[in-house]
């Protein structure tokens, strides 16, 4: 089969990729499994989540996904706290910027769902067979379809087989830590707040979520020392219970009172991975083009940001240029340099500062965050930066 543009990868950044490619008039087949994704039931909640920034959720309702995510699981995040590892404190509100909402959580299956049901209502070709060979211009899948095209996109993922396929190098550097993700009942209201504390053995967030029958609900995502992870993973389901919820207590100071975990806990390690972003006839993007520390909540919106700025240069080159251009992929690569650069320089710059454990550098980070605190045109910056 021949075709302008290949799509590999059918999670959220290959699905969004292959619509909005195709809402803008081109020539596009999406390469991936069709995972069936159970209905929804009330008060059962996806372990994963992600914070939709504003840039994101204005994309994601340009291609007409936004309106088909179901009101009751979407969470307004109205405000963050922000807690050092001494007496360092930060308020971030949304009201600060003059915004409605800082993010939007929401469960990654519900976002898959309706991009999946847009997908097939704009009746775009997907080949549900699994990827095997790559060669410029053209890759096999297990089922004997060879697919032709000017430009594949590897959207497959941090491992990303096309990406290995086609021998671009990734920079892989391990950060020695695990994120645990739960969902957790706490006893009092988060009211739309996002909490997140620096401590010397990681970094905790607690997200809002939808209140359940048990009660008031955050998503937990906390990344610790890869050994102290593994220790909490292989307890027994109600140990591992009772220990992590005592664990977060201590290290939430009771901001939301009694913590009790309500779902399964999940793992997954941690790293910052690097990658030239284009090849030959073939672009990444989402983490088969970069993967963050996850302590900004930053990975999904810069996959997210990947897609709108390659449609983009597609759609926008010249009549005599095709899709897999080399200069239509070096505007991608520019277009993408400094907002990955930038989200990367911070998230591992905080990963790194909050790793020191001195004391002369403890008090000089705490004394950072109560100077930012008292700054209104700072936090007005930040604030603009986590929207885009």
């Amino acid at each position: 089969m021949k075709t302008s543009i290949v799509v590999c990868g059918s999670g959220i950044v290959g699905l969004a990729a292959a619509l909005a490619l195709a809402r803008r008039g081109q020539q596009v087949a999406l390469l991936g499994p069709r995972q069936p994704i159970a209905p929804a039931l009330p008060d059962s909640y996806h372990p994963r989540v992600y914070a939709i920034s504003p840039a994101s959720q204005q994309f994601l309702a340009s291609i007409g996904v936004w309106d088909l995510l179901p009101a009751s699981r979407l969470t307004r995040v109205e405000a963050m706290e922000i807690f050092g590892d001494g007496n360092g404190h930060l308020n971030l509100s949304a009201w600060q910027n003059a915004l409605p909402e800082l993010a939007w959580i929401i469960e990654a299956n519900e976002i898959e769902r309706a991009l999946i049901q847009a997908v097939q209502i704009y009746g775009l070709t997907w080949v549900t067979e699994k990827f095997v060979t790559y060669a410029p211009g053209e890759l096999t899948t297990d089922g004997g379809t060879m697919l032709q095209a000017d430009l594949f996109i590897a959207a497959d993922g941090a491992q990303s087989p096309l990406r290995a396929a086609a021998g671009l190098t990734v920079d892989v550097r391990p950060y020695g830590a695990t994120a645990l993700v739960a969902h957790v009942t706490s006893a009092l209201p988060h009211q739309g707040v996002a909490l997140q504390w620096f401590g010397a053995d990681g970094v905790l967030a607690l997200l809002p979520m939808p209140d359940t029958q048990a009660g008031h609900q955050v998503s937990m995502v906390w990344s610790l020392n890869t050994a102290r992870a593994d220790e909490l993973l292989a307890l027994p389901g109600p140990e591992q219970s009772r220990v992590l919820s005592a664990q977060l207590a201590q290290a939430s100071a009771g901001r939301l009172g009694d913590l009790s975990l309500c779902s399964g806990v999940h793992g997954f390690a941690l790293s910052l991975n690097q990658t030239p972003m284009i090849g030959a006839g073939l672009a990444l993007a989402g983490d088969a083009a970069h993967r963050l520390h996850p302590l900004a909540g930053q990975g999904l919106n810069l996959g997210l940001g990947d897609v709108q700025a390659l449609v983009e240069a597609i759609a926008g080159r010249e009549p005599f240029r095709s899709p897999g251009d080399p200069m239509v992929l070096r505007r991608y690569r520019r277009a993408r340099a400094e907002p990955v650069l930038a989200m990367r320089c911070a998230t591992d710059g905080l990963h790194r500062l909050f790793g020191v454990q001195s004391a002369p550098v403890a008090w000089l980070r705490n004394a950072g965050m109560n100077l930012v605190e008292k700054l209104p045109f700072i936090k007005r910056q930040l604030i603009q930066g986590a929207s885009r």
